[in-house]
Order: structure tokens, then C-alpha cells, then sequence
């Protein structure tokens, strides 16, 4: 049987395929994913808990003033005696709360609005792209601090709301781009030539073949939202009344701790946002890793196929020829 010297080269020691339960399950071996999904695992726990396992009230005040870290005060306290290993624990709910609202409402929009227009085309398309490109111009902060001088109670809910509602349009344009790719494929057309109906369609061929980067765009708005919430609670904007990590940051800020020396004031806040950044940053990065395959190291090493220098390359079927025989195998 004749081999295409073009379709087919010398794979040495190649393993098998893996499993498709393996393939399915590749992106948790990577690293970083792990690392960065048992650091964000830690503070949803301390998120549900905190406030219980908080050994002080955090808004408590007594009279060991500027204390450094001891036993019975391990981050120490502010310059009123508050615990600030209790503002940490009650401030972890708030800062995941309004990310993860924003994030959810922000990637619902994204898929309704993005793969919408990127499958239905005409007229739909350029309404819901203008929509897109409306919001895409809108400046979330900005917008947040003119909220806030009207409204007497800034609630971490409608913080959330502002910055779902002002962070949906960029992950909806990848979408449509996205979508703009795969309707016209083999599997899409073959779906609909069944009589498949147009929203089964997306919903069953178009939707899992989006998983990656919707999960992508998830985990970028959840950062955006906590580094945004962080901001405005540290400028002043949010209710500083609502332990938050930027209102631990805000008051240490105020009350000048650096310029006293009170480095356990605010480091500890500084630390617990940089190791969340980093959390959903490396799930980010395990991610991308999964989607191009370029990128791919841990979380699934691409096998390499060596090819053999000074001839045609051709496939493999049986034993070995012994020297001065023809080979019963040869290229076209």
C-alpha cells in the first residue's frame, strides 16, 4: 500500500492518544492552574467564614493602640485599637462578592450579546455591535464616582452592577469574533441541514467550542472587578463603613501608618490582594495554556514528531526490512 510522503512522517516512541476522561481533565494538571485554584479555593473559605472564625469585632476599639503582631493580636492593631487580622477575615466576603457578581453578570452579557451577533448576522449583528461599541467607550470608575455622589449607600451590589455593566463589551467582541469563525463549519452546517433549530445550534455545537474563552473572559472581569472595588474603597469613594481590603488600605492611608512605622497595618491587606491576583492570574495563564496549543507545558506537553534527515519520510507498518531487500512499504 502506497504512502503520501506529505501526510504521513516517523513518529519515534509517539505514545498513544490520551483517554478523552484524560483529555477532559488536562487542564487541572497543569501547575499553575492547581496552585492558583488552591489559593483562590483558600480565600472562598475564609470568604464564608471569616466573619465566625474573627477573633475580635472588627470595628471594636480598645486600648492597645499601634500594637505590633503578638499572640493575641496577630496582624497587630490600628492606632485605635481595632484587630486588623479581623478586618482582613470580615473584608475577604466583600472583595469576592463584587468580583464574582460582576464577573457573572458581566460574562452572561458578553455570550448573550457576542455569540448573538457573531451567528445571527445582518441586521442583528450591527445592532448588537453597536451596542458593544457603545458600552466599550464608557469608563467604568468614572462613572462609579458620579454614582456614588448621588447615592447615599455605595452597597457592594451596585458597585458589582457598574462594573458588569461598563466591563461586558470587550469579552462580547472576542465572542463574535470567535462566533464569526465557527458558523460556518462542517459540524455547524451539518447540524443545521438536520433541521436543527438556530438556538440548539449555538447552544450544543457552537457554545462548547467557546468554553475556553468564556471561562478567559470570566476570570479577567472577576480581576478587573476586585482591583476596582479595591480602588474605590481605597480613594474613599465606597462605603468606608464596609470592611473591605481597600478600606483597611484606605485607613491605614489616612492615619499615615508608614510615616509611624506600622507596617502591620497595611502589608497584610497588600499581601492578600497580590496572592488573589496572583490566583486568578495563574488560572488565567492554565487557560490560555489549555487553548493554544503553543502554550501548552504542563497542563499537556505537545508531542513532538522527529523527522529523519536524507529521505522520504514514510510510515511505519511492520517489522523491520533486512538490509538488500525491497521494502515492502514505499512513498508515492
Amino acid at each position: 500500500m502506497s504512502v503520501t510522503a506529505t501526510d504521513v512522517a516517523v513518529l519515534d516512541d509517539v505514545p498513544a492518544p490520551a483517554a478523552p476522561s484524560r483529555a477532559r481533565l488536562r487542564f487541572l494538571r497543569g501547575g499553575k492552574t492547581r496552585t492558583g485554584l488552591l489559593i483562590l479555593a483558600f480565600f472562598l473559605v475564609l470568604a464564608v467564614i471569616g466573619p465566625w472564625i474573627a477573633p475580635y469585632d472588627p470595628d471594636a476599639m480598645s486600648d492597645q493602640l499601634l500594637q505590633p503582631p503578638s499572640a493575641a493580636h496577630w496582624f497587630g492593631t490600628t492606632h485605635t485599637g481595632q484587630d486588623v487580622l479581623s478586618q482582613i477575615l470580615v473584608g475577604t466576603r466583600g472583595v469576592l462578592m463584587v468580583g464574582f457578581i460582576a464577573g457573572v453578570i458581566a460574562t452572561v452579557l458578553s455570550v448573550v450579546i457576542g455569540v448573538s451577533a457573531g451567528f445571527l448576522g445582518g441586521a442583528a449583528d450591527e445592532l448588537l455591535s453597536m451596542l458593544s461599541n457603545v458600552f466599550l467607550v464608557i469608563p467604568g470608575l468614572p462613572l462609579i464616582i458620579i454614582i456614588a455622589s448621588f447615592v447615599e449607600d455605595t452597597t457592594d451590589l451596585l458597585i458589582a452592577a457598574v462594573i458588569a455593566l461598563t466591563s461586558w463589551a470587550w469579552g462580547a467582541r472576542v465572542l463574535r469574533a470567535q462566533t464569526l469563525s465557527l458558523r460556518r463549519r462542517d459540524y455547524v452546517e451539518a447540524a443545521r441541514a438536520t433541521g436543527e433549530s438556530t438556538w440548539r445550534v449555538i447552544l450544543f455545537e457552537v457554545m462548547p467550542n467557546l468554553t475556553a474563552v468564556i471561562a478567559s473572559g470570566f476570570v479577567g472581569t472577576v480581576i478587573f472587578a476586585v482591583l476596582s472595588e479595591i480602588t474605590l474603597a481605597f480613594i474613599g469613594v465606597a462605603d468606608i463603613s464596609h470592611w473591605n481590603w481597600g478600606t483597611v488600605l484606605f485607613w491605614a492611608q489616612s492615619n499615615q501608618a508608614l510615616a509611624q512605622g506600622a507596617w502591620w497595618w497595611f502589608v497584610p491587606a497588600g499581601l492578600c490582594i497580590a496572592l488573589l491576583g496572583t490566583a486568578l492570574a495563574l488560572i488565567n495563564f492554565g487557560i490560555d495554556e489549555f487553548v493554544n496549543p503553543r502554550l501548552r507545558t504542563a497542563t499537556g506537553a505537545s508531542r513532538k514528531v522527529r523527522m529523519r534527515v536524507g529521505f522520504t519520510p514514510v510510515a511505519r507498518t511492520g517489522t523491520p526490512t533486512p538490509p538488500g531487500k525491497p521494502s515492502k512499504e514505499h512513498s508515492a
